[in-house]
């Protein structure tokens, strides 16, 4: 006797199931809400892991080489000359750089949709500390280009 009943208690439940909208899409369109303490945190991690790494290469390259650290190797053009050796295995430590930033962009953002966006931003960035830190001597070089 208790079957009949039983039944129509699945059947209630099953309804009231396909009512309700499934959780799975409304967690993903949740994941996609503009949150713009994330974005800058992000773009922050971005930058500050990018100088720390050039940083790290240009220390390997005082203890390979022998070339000088300074700053200017990273905010100028001064030492960027494709002519020269020292300008060479600077150029080679930027290719190496962004190689490893392409690495963390992709760890950091975890979108690919968004990686063009942090990429240019982070050459916007750099680009305006550098016109801060040297002027706008880096428009006339074709080194840095």
């Amino acid at each position: 006797t208790t079957s009949p009943n039983r039944k129509d208690a699945v059947t209630t439940s099953s309804a009231a199931a396909t009512d309700r909208p499934s959780t799975s899409s409304t967690s993903f369109s949740s994941s996609n809400k503009f949150n713009p303490k994330l974005i800058f945190s992000q773009i922050v991690a971005l930058q500050s892991l990018h100088y720390l790494i050039l940083s790290f290469l240009f220390q390997l390259n005082y203890l390979i080489y022998g070339s000088a650290v300074t700053i200017d190797r990273i905010f100028t053009a001064k030492h960027m000359s494709l002519w020269s050796n020292e300008g060479r295995i600077d150029a080679a430590t930027i290719v190496i750089s962004s190689l490893f930033g392409s690495v963390l962009l992709a760890i950091i953002v975890e979108k690919s949709k968004k990686c063009l966006d942090f990429a240019v931003t982070l050459f916007f960035v750099h680009f305006f500390t550098c016109c801060i830190y040297d002027g706008f001597a880096v428009l006339h070089s074709t080194d840095f280009w």
